[in-house]
């Protein structure tokens, strides 16, 4: 009995964490929409802001001013993508769990879904 217990608030903590994680995504895809330049041009898209530019004349070498910065986007994008990994392996993991034809694990993945999304 304790370890279906257990087992049943493992699954209800997954399927919360899941329904964060989508919520956490969405989030971020509205930081990375506005963090896009106004014009959606290839120069736009990986030229430097103008606060972001260093010249040579600031006293950094050449090889030094080689572009390792990435746009802000493209960290948002990053971390989009890592919240879809999170999101595909966590539903995945509930859905076999849900898969084990268990009604008690069922009912914690309802039930972890639905708190998850109230909050």
């Amino acid at each position: 009995p304790a370890g279906m217990v257990l087992s049943v608030l493992v699954i209800l903590l997954l399927s919360v964490l899941y329904e964060a994680v989508k919520m956490g995504k969405a989030v971020l895809l509205r930081r990375a929409l506005l963090a896009l330049p106004h014009s959606l041009s290839q120069e736009a898209l990986t030229e430097p802001q103008a606060e972001e530019q260093s010249s040579p004349a600031q006293g950094s070498p050449s090889w030094m001013a080689f572009p390792t910065f990435f746009p802000r986007w493209f960290w948002f994008h990053v971390g989009q993508t890592l919240f879809h990994v999170l999101q595909v392996v966590l539903g995945y993991m509930v859905m076999l769990a849900v898969m084990s034809y268990n009604a008690w694990i069922f009912l914690g993945a309802i039930a972890g879904s639905s708190l998850g999304y109230f909050m």
